[in-house]
C-alpha cells in the first residue's frame, strides 16, 4: 500500500481559538500540515500521534460516547504548537464531517433548505436519539449551535463536543432543555416551506413544556418521519456470497442470502425473506465455526419470519425500541442455541464454538394517513451486530462505518480508560469481547440500531476477511461504478469484493453480502426504462403503493390479505391507542419469537432441549411446550 493511500481518512480537525490562527501551510509538529482553518494533515499517520499520559477531563465525553462514532468524532491526539511566547498542546480529532481537506460537509442549517422532507425530518429524528446520551456526557450543547451540526446525506455529525455553558458567576453548569433544542430547530422549521412545518412546530411546542422528554416526543415525531418516508418509493436488490479465501482450507463463515457460490458449494435450501441480511463469522475451528455460523443464519431466518409475520398484522406503527428489543430477544435465543451445543459436546472456554453476526432487516411497516390510506412501506432498516463483522453505508460520494467492533480496544475506550490509539497498542486489544455461543444470552448485548433509508445506496455487509486492514476505506471509491453500473450484476459486485479481500488480505474466509437500495424517483424511473425488473429474485420492491393501489408488489399483496380494515383513529385518542398497541405489539412479537426460538432449538438439538424442558417446573400445559410436543 502506498503512502499516498494510507493518508487517505488522516484529516484531522483542531479544536480551539488557537488552532483556528495557525495560517494555512504551516506545518505543526513537523508533522502536521495546515490544509484549511483548522482542517490539519497528518503527513505521518503510520506514526502513532502524540498521546496524553494521564487523561484530560477535555476528552473525556469523547471516550465515553465511542459507540456513537457515526455522529460524534474521535480523539487522535495531541500536536505540540510553539510560539515565541508559549506552548500549547492542540486537540486534535479524527473522524470528522471533513471533505478531503477542502473544507467541511455544510450545516444542518445551510443545507435545510435544499433537502427532501425526509432528510429534514430524518435529521432532527436523530438528534433527539443523541441528547439524552449527550446529555449526560454535559454536552448537549454540542446540538444547540448550527455551524457544529454537519450533514452527510442523511447522516448528522457534529464537529466536536461542545461542553455545556457555566451560568453566571457561580460555576454551575446549564443544563440544556429541550426547549432550548426547540428553539434551534424553530428558526429552520418556519424559514422553509416544509410541507410538514406545521406538524414540526407542533412538536416544538411539545418540547417547550417544562416537563418535556425525548420519550414523550418520539411517538409524534415517528409517526411523521414514518409518514414522509412512506411517500418515497423504495426498491432493494439483495445479493451475497462466501469465500474460503486462498489460504485457508475451509470456510467458517455463513451468509444469507447467498447467490454467489464457491465451487465446492451446494445451494442452500432456505426461501427468501424478503428484507433480511446477514453475516456470520464462525469462531472454534473445523465442525465449530462453520457449525455455529450455519445454526446462527438458520435459526434467525426462523425467527425474523415470524416476526414479520407478527409485524404484518398490527395496525399501528410499532415504535423502534419495541422492534430492537424483539431483535435483541431474537439474537439471544440464537445465542443460547450455540452455546447449549457447547454444552452438550463438552466444549470448554477457547473450544467453544461462538459466530459473530451482523445483521439487517428491513421492516415494511404499513404507515396510516388521515385520509385513512394506507402506504406501503415505512423504509425502516434495523441494523443489529455482535463482535466484529461489520456494516458500511456507501453512496456515490462517501462511505460511512456503521458498526463498532466488540472488542477490548473498544470497551477500553468506551469506558474511559484509554483513546483508541493507546488500547490498540495493547496485545489485546483486538481480542473479541463477545460472541455468540461464547456464554449465556442474557450475558449477551446485541448493539441494535435503527436507520431510515432516505438517499440511494448500498448497505455492505461482511466478515473481517474483507474489513481487515481499512480494506473497504481505502478501496471504496475504486468500488463504487461496480456497485452503482448498471450493467453490472449485484452478484458481480459481491464477487469483485470477494477478489479485492483475497488480494489485499487473503488470510481469512471472507463473505459480502450487498443490499441496492434506490428511494431516487428517477434512478427508479430509469431503471425501468433501461427494461431493469424492478422486481426480481432477492429484490424487494415497495414504492408509492396503498390500498387502492393495483401495482402491490408480491409480499404488500401477502400483507394487505392478512389485515382486517380498521377505522382510523381520532386525534383525541390516538395517542392512548399507540401506546396501548405498543405494549400488546411488544407481548405479542415478543411471544411469538420465543415461540419460534424454541421450535428452532427442539429441531437442531432435541435431546438438549429434552433436558432443559425436564429441568424446568413447567405445567402440563405450557404453551411453548405444547406447540413443540
Amino acid at each position: 500500500m502506498s503512502s499516498q493511500e494510507r493518508l487517505i481518512g488522516r484529516y484531522l480537525w483542531a479544536v480551539g481559538g488557537t488552532a483556528a490562527q495557525v495560517r494555512v501551510g504551516k506545518l505543526v509538529a513537523s508533522r502536521y500540515r495546515v490544509e484549511a482553518p483548522q482542517i490539519w494533515l497528518d503527513t505521518f499517520p503510520e506514526s502513532l500521534p502524540d498521546l496524553p499520559v494521564e487523561l484530560q477531563s477535555e476528552i473525556i465525553p469523547y471516550l465515553r460516547l465511542f459507540p456513537y462514532r457515526r455522529h460524534v468524532p474521535e480523539v487522535y491526539g495531541y500536536a505540540r504548537l510553539e510560539n515565541r511566547r508559549e506552548v500549547t498542546n492542540i486537540l486534535l480529532l479524527e473522524n470528522v464531517p471533513v471533505i478531503s481537506g477542502r473544507g467541511l460537509y455544510p450545516g444542518i442549517a445551510e443545507a435545510w433548505s435544499g433537502a427532501t422532507t425526509l432528510l429534514q425530518v430524518y435529521w432532527l429524528w436523530q438528534m433527539t436519539q443523541l441528547w439524552n446520551p449527550l446529555s449526560a456526557e454535559g454536552v448537549a450543547s454540542s446540538l444547540l449551535v448550527p455551524e457544529n451540526i454537519r450533514v452527510q446525506g442523511g447522516r448528522v455529525w457534529l464537529l466536536e463536543l461542545l461542553a455545556d455553558r457555566v451560568s453566571g458567576g457561580q460555576e454551575m453548569p446549564k443544563i440544556p432543555s429541550l426547549g432550548d433544542l426547540a428553539s434551534c430547530w424553530w428558526s429552520w422549521i418556519t424559514q422553509s416551506n416544509s410541507a410538514v412545518s406545521k406538524e414540526l412546530q407542533d412538536i416544538c411546542q411539545q418540547m417547550y413544556a417544562a416537563d418535556a422528554t425525548t420519550e414523550a416526543i418520539a411517538p409524534a415525531l415517528n409517526q411523521l418521519l414514518l409518514s414522509v418516508a412512506a411517500q418515497q418509493p423504495l426498491q432493494l436488490e439483495f445479493a451475497g456470497g462466501s469465500d474460503t479465501g486462498p489460504r485457508r482450507f475451509h470456510n467458517e463463515d455463513s451468509c444469507f442470502p447467498q447467490t454467489v457460490f464457491p465451487p465446492d458449494s451446494t445451494v442452500p435450501d432456505d426461501d427468501i425473506i424478503p428484507g433480511l441480511a446477514i453475516v456470520c463469522d464462525g469462531v472454534g475451528g473445523h465442525d465449530g465455526g462453520e457449525v455455529a455460523s450455519q445454526m446462527a443464519v438458520r435459526a434467525l431466518c426462523l425467527q425474523v419470519q415470524g416476526l414479520l409475520q407478527e409485524l404484518a398484522q398490527q395496525t399501528e406503527l410499532v415504535m423502534p425500541y419495541v422492534c430492537m428489543e424483539n431483535l435483541s430477544s431474537a439474537i439471544r435465543v440464537v445465542n443460547n442455541l450455540i452455546a447449549a451445543q457447547n454444552d452438550q459436546q463438552g466444549r470448554e472456554s477457547r473450544q467453544r464454538m461462538a459466530t459473530t453476526l451482523v445483521m439487517a432487516l428491513q421492516i415494511p411497516q404499513k404507515v396510516s394517513t388521515a385520509d385513512g390510506s394506507h402506504l406501503g412501506n415505512s423504509h425502516e432498516l434495523y441494523l443489529a451486530h455482535v463482535g466484529d463483522s461489520r456494516a458500511y453505508w456507501i453512496t456515490r460520494d462517501y462511505c460511512q462505518l456503521l458498526t463498532v467492533d466488540d472488542d477490548v480496544s473498544v470497551r477500553e475506550v468506551s469506558e474511559g480508560r484509554a483513546t483508541y490509539w493507546q488500547a490498540l497498542r495493547e496485545p489485546d486489544g483486538g481480542s473479541l469481547t463477545q460472541a455468540l455461543g461464547t456464554r449465556d444470552g442474557e450475558s449477551i448485548e446485541p448493539n441494535v440500531q435503527r436507520l431510515i433509508l432516505a438517499e440511494d445506496g448500498v448497505l455492505l455487509l461482511c466478515s473481517d476477511g474483507l474489513s481487515d486492514r481499512d480494506c473497504i476505506e481505502q478501496s471504496w471509491t475504486d468500488c463504487v461504478s461496480m456497485m452503482f453500473d448498471e450493467n453490472i450484476s449485484l452478484d458481480e459486485a459481491v464477487q469483485g469484493w470477494i477478489n479485492l479481500a483475497n488480494r489485499q488480505n487473503g488470510h481469512d474466509n471472507t463473505s459480502v453480502v450487498l443490499v441496492r437500495c434506490l428511494v431516487s424517483k428517477d434512478d427508479l424511473s430509469h431503471q425501468s426504462a433501461t427494461g431493469v425488473s424492478p422486481v426480481a429474485t432477492g429484490t424487494v420492491n415497495a414504492g408509492l403503493t396503498s390500498d387502492r393501489d393495483p401495482d402491490f408488489s408480491p409480499q404488500q399483496a401477502a400483507i394487505a390479505a392478512s389485515e382486517s380494515p380498521v377505522d382510523t383513529p381520532g386525534p383525541q385518542s390516538r395517542g392512548m391507542k399507540k401506546r396501548v398497541m405498543v405494549v400488546c405489539g411488544l407481548l405479542a412479537i415478543f411471544s411469538i419469537v420465543t415461540a419460534v426460538g424454541l421450535l428452532s432449538w427442539w429441531q437442531m438439538d432435541p435431546k438438549g432441549f429434552q433436558r432443559l424442558r425436564e429441568s424446568l417446573p413447567l405445567p402440563r400445559d405450557n404453551s411453548s411446550s405444547n406447540l413443540l410436543q
